[in-house]
């Protein structure tokens, strides 16, 4: 007889509570094979594609696209067992002819959304009051797998069906519901198999005692009347909203300006490019500011550090994981250079395009955007001069390149005309003093004006 198992919505990264679902890569009637991508997700973070950890025949599709739903949700129906073969252990039947689920869950192993999630992320124990280190977690909770029997409806309908029931329905008929206000449970289905029908929904709600409860559009939407567009605000730019709020309400910044003679770093580019070491890399004046950052740091540990509220403590952190802020049509994402203080000038470069490329197509891993150390943004892109960019939490300070520009510049008393850059460092004075902000921001401006200067870091 038919096997059932529900896949449920994984966490992905670390602290995600809901995704979205942004397309099927399957339907009901298709074969899945494990390890297969059945759906693309939205996160806060970023766009994932998740496996399946079973083989089977998919029945249901239990969410439609655009809808958002919590971590754990089942999200998809498989029939792990659609030819029938598997035979009870009972009645005399040998040991060995276990349930194909008791099977799948012996051979296959954890993948997205099934059995428990290791984290390489390490954190440095809090202090107790007494002294005492305060254990962390080193793990996170295990994510179930949801076995399920063949459904029917169940008999009394007088009331609303254990939680357990999921009802047959096609993802449009769920919406219908959903938008009347009806619970599917509380519907017969009339279709084969027990299936409900949009007719069966619209006499659920022609039936009811209550208004139907409309909800918002899943999409955006477009008023001709009022010539105005609205989009729901969700996955990375409801992210990006609530982390910068939280930013700006919680950390007190001071932002500081430079303007810097750029024409050195300018020039020792276009040499390196003559270079085999850069023949196949993009070299851009955000890696040498990169580069920059990591020298300075050394000297001014504490715009690497972190203010954390909780434990009443400044964390100084002896790596560098670089964000590196970058435009995508969902957001703005930071993916991280990690170790970049470790990392050479061609390394650092390759690694900001790869991480860049990867960022602008939507497939940034979340994992490449946790527990960054210090942020570069590079407004110049863009044909903007400065700007005063807001701390990204978790962090101490950001630095925003602006444009490079042929500007009037004195140089040994004589009027020429230069390569200049402004540069603005945003930073967290309760960790910062003005006098250790403005030092870091001048040992950058000085690599980038003389990177001749870097021998003496």
């Amino acid at each position: 007889m038919p096997e059932y198992k529900q896949f449920p919505l994984a966490d992905t990264a670390e602290g995600l509570t809901e995704a979205e679902i942004v397309e099927w890569k399957v339907k009901p009637g298709d074969e899945v094979t494990v390890n297969q991508i059945v759906v693309e997700i939205e996160t806060a973070k970023a766009a994932v594609e998740l496996p399946i950890p079973w083989a089977g025949v998919v029945t249901e599709l239990l969410v439609e696209p655009g809808q958002t739903v919590e971590v754990g949700t089942p999200i998809l129906t498989v029939d792990v067992d659609p030819h029938g073969t598997a035979s009870p252990s009972t009645n005399g039947s040998s040991p060995s002819s276990a349930a194909p689920s008791e099977a799948a869950d012996e051979e296959m192993k954890p993948l997205v959304g099934y059995g428990s999630k290791a984290t390489s992320s390490k954190r440095r124990p809090r202090k107790r009051p007494g002294g005492a280190p305060q254990p962390t977690a080193t793990g996170t909770k295990p994510t179930s797998v949801q076995m399920v029997k063949p459904r029917q409806a169940p008999d009394d309908m007088s009331s609303p069906a254990p939680s357990a029931y999921v009802p047959l329905a096609k993802p449009p008929v769920r919406k219908f519901a959903k938008d009347l206000g009806v619970d599917l449970r509380t519907v017969t289905g009339s279709a084969s198999g027990g299936v409900i029908t949009r007719e069966d929904v619209l006499r659920a709600a022609e039936g009811a005692t209550t208004e139907p409860t409309a909800t918002a559009p899943t999409g955006s939407s477009y008023d001709p009347a009022t010539r105005e567009r609205r989009v729901p605000i969700r996955g990375v730019r409801k992210a990006t909203a609530q982390a910068m709020v939280h930013s700006a309400y919680t950390a007190p910044h001071v932002t500081e300006f430079l303007t810097v003679d750029v024409t050195p770093m300018m020039e020792l580019r276009d040499k390196l490019r003559r270079t085999p070491e850069f023949a196949d890399v993009k070299l851009t004046p955000l890696a040498f500011a990169a580069k920059a950052v990591c020298l300075a740091v050394k000297r001014t540990p504490d715009v690497n550090a972190v203010w954390d509220e909780d434990a009443g403590e400044i964390v100084y952190k002896d790596y560098v994981h670089l964000g590196i802020a970058a435009a995508t049509p969902r957001g703005l994402v930071v993916p991280k250079v990690r170790d970049a203080d470790a990392k050479s000038l061609v390394e650092l470069a390759r690694d900001i395009g790869e991480l860049t490329t990867t960022a602008r197509e939507g497939k940034t891993p979340p994992e490449d955007m946790l527990n960054g150390t210090f942020t570069i943004t590079n407004v110049g892109v863009f044909g903007v001069d400065t700007g005063t960019p807001i701390i990204n939490p978790g962090e101490s300070a950001i630095l925003a390149l602006g444009a490079i520009r042929d500007m009037p510049w004195v140089v040994d008393g004589e009027l020429a005309v230069r390569k200049v850059m402004q540069l603005s460092l945003s930073f967290d004075h309760r960790v910062i003093d003005g006098q250790q902000g403005s030092q870091f921001l001048a040992d950058v401006g000085a690599l980038l004006a003389d990177p001749a200067m870097a021998i003496t870091y």
